[in-house]
């Protein structure tokens, strides 16, 4: 059953304000569901704050960028929740969801499964795009006409498609490493055809570059992206959004970086400029 009431999972202090993990029964998913939230100083003072959507990438789960990005401290001082939601649904039960790493448990790609057996708890874009606000609103101090997303790869993928196909829903939207054209790469590819089936349009309804070339339109993006990166060529293609970007006139700075990787080290290094960025956009909503 639905519900916006929280068990907490774990609290802990953090630069003046809260990191904690929590867990709801979601309608959405129909299955229980963990998310992260830092609350920062500002929030625990009273005052509602504009909050970030972190989706996370391929194996990642509710923890992994609340630990690793080392965000927080930024985000005390921009006063700036940061909400951190599993990356699909866990315990389905599901024969085969944990024989792929790129796929299944783990890997729910920011969508709703059409396609039988997944299509009974991976619908991740009705949870975040509508469940997750509306826990978040009823527990804690949010400043509710003031959401952005953004994320990692995987959830890079989720951060722009979403914002593409709900306008309004984000007034802010960045991206690491993002999977830009996933009906163009492996891991698309074989998330689509088991979630979606073979219907090539209802496949290009999620990937970012043929959204933007279909008319759909975001806030202006920032994408970073490593040119040390060994998915980059075969999976990522950020090229082709950005061509995308460039014919349709959606904004998009994006930036390469010499050296740098798929990893975490990679996002912390550049985690503060995309808060500062959410921030500034989000500050007049």
């Amino acid at each position: 059953m639905a519900g916006t009431t929280l068990e907490t999972l774990s609290e802990h202090a953090s630069f003046g304000g809260v990191q904690g993990f929590y867990r709801h029964a979601s309608g959405s998913i129909g299955l229980p569901m963990k998310f992260g939230v830092y609350q920062p100083p500002q929030a625990l003072a009273g005052t509602p704050v504009p909050a970030l959507v972190w989706l996370a990438g391929l194996t990642s789960t509710e923890e992994t960028f609340a630990i690793k990005a080392g965000a927080q401290r930024a985000a005390a001082e921009l006063g700036l929740m940061l909400v951190t939601p599993d990356t699909s649904p866990r315990g389905t039960g599901v024969p085969g969801a944990d024989a792929h790493w790129d796929f299944g448990h783990g890997a729910g790609f920011y969508l709703d499964a059409t396609r039988s057996p997944w299509a009974a708890h991976w619908r991740m874009e009705s949870y975040v795009a509508h469940e997750l606000p509306a826990v978040i609103a009823a527990n804690f101090r949010w400043r509710r006409e003031a959401l952005g997303l953004f994320g990692h790869s995987m959830g890079g993928h989720g951060a722009l498609t979403l914002a593409l196909r709900h306008p309004g829903l984000a007034g802010s939207v960045s991206a690491f490493a993002p999977v830009a054209a996933p009906t163009q790469c492996p891991w698309g590819i074989k998330a689509f055809a088991n979630y979606l089936g073979e219907d090539a349009a209802a496949w290009a309804a999620h990937d970012a570059t043929e959204l933007v070339r279909s008319g759909a339109r975001a806030p202006a993006l920032l994408l970073d992206q490593g040119l040390g990166d060994p998915f980059l060529a075969e999976q990522l293609n950020v090229d082709r959004f950005e061509a995308a970007c460039r014919d349709a006139g959606q904004s998009l700075t994006l930036r390469r970086h010499e050296g740098y990787d798929h990893g975490y080290f990679f996002i912390a290094t550049f985690i503060e400029d995309h808060l500062r960025f959410h921030a500034d956009a989000l500050q007049g909503l």
